[in-house]
Formats: C-alpha cells, sequence, structure tokens
C-alpha cells in the first residue's frame, strides 16, 4: 500500500468505539458521587478539576446535540482563516500572514435553527456569527448541516488574551482540527504545550498539514510522514493527519470528508466528554489506596458500584477508597 493510500486511509477521526449518553450521564454522576464523597477527605484543590468536567459536561448534554463544533486552531500564518473561508466559501474571518489577524472565534453554522444557545454557551460574539446554508445551496451543502465550524485565535499569539481565549475554547468545543504549516509543524510548543495534551481526545483530533500548495507532492508526503512521527511521539498514534490547502492542491476534500463524517455520526460531543471523564478520574486515582484498608462497614457493593461509575476497573482493577488528608 502506497503512502498516499495510507493516508487517504486517515481521512475520518476513528469512530470504533462509540459511546452512549446514558452511559456518560452515568459516568458523570458516579463522578459527582465520588466528588461528594470525598469533600473533606481530601484537599479541595484536587476535586477542582473533576468539578469542572461535571458542570461542563451537564451544560454540553443540556444543548443541542445536532450540532457538532469544531475548532480549527493553528499558529499564527498557518493559514487557518484561508482555511475556515474556503470550507465556508465566504470571506467571513480576515486573513493575515505575519501578524495574528483573529482575536476572537468567528463561527460558521451550517443549520442555524438550535444553535444559538449553544454558540451563546461558547461565548461567540453575535456579530461573529455567520450561516452557511441558504435557499440558494440546495441540497450542496447538506451533508454538512449540524456543523459548528470556529476559527480560533492563534494559539501562538503576541496578546496575551488570544491565548487565553484558545485555551477556553479548546475545552469547549467536541472536536480540534489542529492547522499546521511546512514551516512550523515540528514547533515544541503546539507539541508539548496542545497536542501531547490531547492523548485521551485522539477520537476527537484532526492534524493537517495546511499549505501543502506549497510545496511539491513528493516533499508534502515526506512532511505529512515526519508528522506522524512526531504525532506518535506526543502518544497519538492513529489520529488522522493529512495535508491540506485552501487553494490549489490538495484542497479541502479529505478534510471535508472528516468534517461530514464527524456530523453525521453525531458522537464527536460524547467521545470529548467521555474524554474529559477519563482525564478526570486519572486525576484522582492517586488519591485512593488499596482495598485491604477499606472498612468492613462499607459495603462490598458500594465499593463496586461507585468504582465501576468512575469506570476504574481499565486503570484499578481493584475496589479502592479514597486517601485521606492524613
Amino acid at each position: 500500500m502506497s503512502l498516499v493510500e495510507k493516508i487517504k486511509q486517515q481521512v475520518v477521526p476513528r469512530q470504533a468505539t462509540r459511546v452512549d449518553v446514558d452511559d456518560l450521564v452515568t459516568r458523570v454522576e458516579g463522578l459527582q458521587r465520588f466528588v461528594r464523597a470525598a469533600e473533606g477527605h481530601v484537599p479541595e484543590d484536587r476535586l477542582v478539576a473533576a468539578r469542572t468536567v461535571i458542570d461542563r459536561s451537564g451544560e454540553r448534554l443540556a444543548l443541542s446535540r445536532a450540532h457538532t463544533v469544531v475548532a480549527l486552531a493553528g499558529a499564527t500564518g498557518s493559514g487557518k482563516s484561508s482555511l475556515f473561508n474556503a470550507i465556508s466559501g465566504f470571506q467571513l474571518s480576515r486573513v493575515g500572514v505575519r501578524r495574528p489577524t483573529t482575536g476572537v472565534a468567528h463561527a460558521c453554522v451550517w443549520g442555524q435553527a438550535g444553535a444559538t444557545p449553544l454558540l451563546d454557551w461558547l461565548g461567540v460574539p453575535p456579530n461573529r456569527r455567520f450561516t452557511r446554508e441558504s435557499a440558494l445551496d440546495g441540497n450542496d451543502e447538506a451533508a454538512l448541516r449540524g456543523l459548528v465550524l470556529l476559527d480560533l485565535p492563534d494559539f501562538d499569539s503576541v496578546e496575551e488574551q488570544h491565548r487565553v481565549e484558545v485555551d477556553r475554547l479548546l475545552r469547549l468545543v467536541d472536536l480540534v482540527v489542529w492547522v499546521l504549516d511546512p514551516q512550523k509543524y515540528a514547533d515544541r510548543v503546539v507539541h508539548q504545550r496542545y497536542l501531547a495534551q490531547f492523548q485521551r481526545h485522539r477520537d476527537v483530533t484532526v492534524v493537517v498539514l495546511n499549505q501543502a500548495d506549497r510545496l511539491v507532492r513528493t516533499d508534502a508526503e515526506r512532511v505529512v510522514t515526519d508528522l506522524r512521527r512526531l504525532l506518535d511521539a506526543d502518544g497519538l498514534t492513529g489520529v488522522p493527519a493529512f495535508a491540506t490547502s485552501a487553494k490549489g492542491q490538495p484542497g479541502q476534500g479529505q478534510l471535508r470528508a472528516a468534517l461530514e463524517r464527524a456530523v453525521a455520526a453525531r458522537q464527536a460531543a460524547l467521545l470529548r466528554l467521555g474524554g474529559d471523564v477519563t482525564d478526570a478520574v486519572a486525576d484522582l486515582h492517586p488519591l485512593v489506596s488499596s482495598p485491604a484498608r477499606v472498612p468492613a462497614e462499607v459495603p462490598q457493593a458500594t465499593v463496586d458500584r461507585l468504582a465501576g461509575a468512575l469506570g476504574w476497573r481499565t486503570c484499578c482493577p481493584t475496589p479502592c477508597r479514597i486517601r485521606s488528608r492524613g
């Protein structure tokens, strides 16, 4: 199989594991019970992340599940705003080469009905919201109906507030498309600060080598291969990584296919929240001790139920109890 064929097989995020919404709610409720049980027994700052995940999960599940929020994230000059404009088919986001030009997120929505509360929750200003579909489109954009595409500020912006906004939105969106360019695709900041932190969110992560039209085909394939090596080192084995361009070849075909698949599956939000819960559980795991010290008065069924709700069977096969401050 050629390199090109292998890349084409990675067009869409892996959807091998589907998340059932009822199972996710059960996990969130289990995490909430654990946090309540831990109150007063462990330092409060160790519970902050779990509380945040509980609140965020409840808020997102209460909002439109007919919409999939996808963020284009990238550095200054990566071309993500040009890609955003190319996918939407309109010049919605101002483009800049040297200085960061996107200070707040822009949103393009395919299928506006029911999206307003979601956009309010995301904090997208009303004057930065755009609707893609119209009667003139017919069914041309039907495959993306339900997509909320965000163009984020540059994560390496000289403006601190821009970076803060990026970090805030990256915690809220359902799926992230990391837009890298041939010059800075190996930048340590994006790999260490961002990509390596998404190991538990591999199913909702896509990486594109943008501006590939500036390279000859063999060079583009070589860079994508090296990018794949770096992603493996980041713990992102299996994450889709392919070349794209806002103009010329290879264009946006593969990225659009990834977006269409994510929209059709309606799993991105659940997968993202499931990963958030897993992160919170892993963070709490050091607070538990061996089952030998579980008090006899605590029913085994209760211990098993709590451990099962937290999803610890995969990382802690035996029941645990909370470590106290002492």
